[in-house]
């Protein structure tokens, strides 16, 4: 069994996919960010594959970082980035890391 490391945006205000955000995946260590790719979300929200599957998902922390000013365009909101810092602890699991936004206000949590 392999790992792998997914996302998608949630539009809360609209209760509809967030489609088009860019997204950039961060490996972390210590004080050091490598970009690992940048992702642009599909008409559902999600991204079309995996960000991370198999050999690529390694144990350690990573950083979503979602460009949501530049998502809403013109439309107000006050979130310009937002960035999810999460650690994977067993990379032959899968982890979902769900953005739900509105112009005010965002949750995440852990999915599978």
């Amino acid at each position: 069994m392999t790992g792998k490391l997914s996302t998608h945006v949630l539009d809360t205000a609209t209760g509809q996919p967030g489609a088009g955000m860019r997204l950039d995946l961060f490996r972390i260590e210590g004080e050091h960010r490598e970009l690992l790719g940048t992702f642009v979300t599909n008409a559902d929200g999600r991204c079309d594959a995996p960000l991370l599957a198999g050999e690529a998902l390694r144990a350690g922390t990573y950083a979503l970082t979602f460009h949501a000013a530049e998502w809403r365009g013109d439309a107000p909101g006050f979130y310009d980035e937002i960035t999810i810092r999460f650690v994977v602890d067993d990379p032959a699991r899968s982890y979902h890391v769900p953005l739900a936004l509105s112009p005010f206000g965002y949750s995440t949590y852990r999915g599978s």
